[in-house]
């Protein structure tokens, strides 16, 4: 926990899907199946707030605690996680990447250029997902991968600064099961982060995976149960601000 702990949770969790399996020729008809199927574009754009509550390990560390993620149309985010009686807290308010960390003084501090950028692709929210053009955000469809005994759906997303997370899209479901891109480890390293979706369950008339594995350089990091999903609670502008 020296250094914040960026999570590839936003999009994970807002952008699961279900519908029948239909093969897909483009990633737009990809993508826009994954929305109709999520419960629609009309559904999508009436979400403003997102708070997700649950669990988590973190495998390495051999810790446990809660965590809450809310997340606000278009860009902002705010990530609480409660450990040991400390409460590490990460957030990007539409312009500032900031964070708090009990053991580095407890004062409110704003991310390193890297991490900023981590955090600033992970708050867009539906509103990406809905019109990636206003984003530059980019699709590319790559064919088929085998994890197991499945051939997934590629699916290429390209940002604007040039990077890119590839999500992997079970062809039976089209929800995606596995999402891959680089992340910072706690030690503030760049690293290939894998997070593997399961357990999907309606919230609200939209698909929401409830559980979640994060993988760093090959090895399980953190386990995610997620047991509270809320939307359009009122959350402030404010609540994502850095305080002074």
């Amino acid at each position: 926990m020296k250094k914040a702990i960026i999570l590839s949770l936003a999009g994970s969790i807002l952008f699961g899907a279900a519908a029948t399996a239909v093969q897909a020729q483009t990633a737009k008809d990809l993508l826009d199946k994954m929305i109709q199927a999520q419960g629609g574009r009309a559904a999508l754009a009436a979400v403003k707030e997102t708070v997700v509550s649950g669990t988590m390990d973190m495998v390495t560390l051999g810790m446990s605690g809660g965590l809450t993620m809310t997340m606000k149309e278009p860009d902002k985010m705010r990530l609480d996680i409660e450990i040991m009686g400390m409460v590490l807290t990460q957030a990007y308010d539409g312009e500032k990447a900031w964070m708090i960390n009990p053991q580095m003084g407890g004062a409110a501090q704003e991310m390193d250029a890297k991490q900023s950028a981590d955090f600033r692709r992970q708050a867009l929210g539906n509103e990406s997902v809905l019109n990636p053009e206003k984003f530059g955000i980019t699709y590319a469809l790559k064919g088929k991968e085998k994890i197991k005994d499945k051939d997934y759906l590629v699916l290429e997303q390209a940002y604007q600064d040039g990077e890119k997370v590839t999500l992997y899209v079970d062809p039976d479901t089209y929800l995606p099961f596995k999402s891959r891109g680089k992340s910072t480890d706690q030690n503030g390293a760049e690293i290939e982060s894998e997070t593997f979706m399961t357990d999907y369950r309606m919230e609200g008339g939209l698909m929401v995976a409830h559980a979640m594995s994060v993988y760093q350089s090959g090895a399980e990091f953190m386990r995610m149960s997620f047991t509270k999903v809320a939307y359009n609670t009122g959350v402030p502008d404010a609540f994502f601000k850095m305080s002074k």
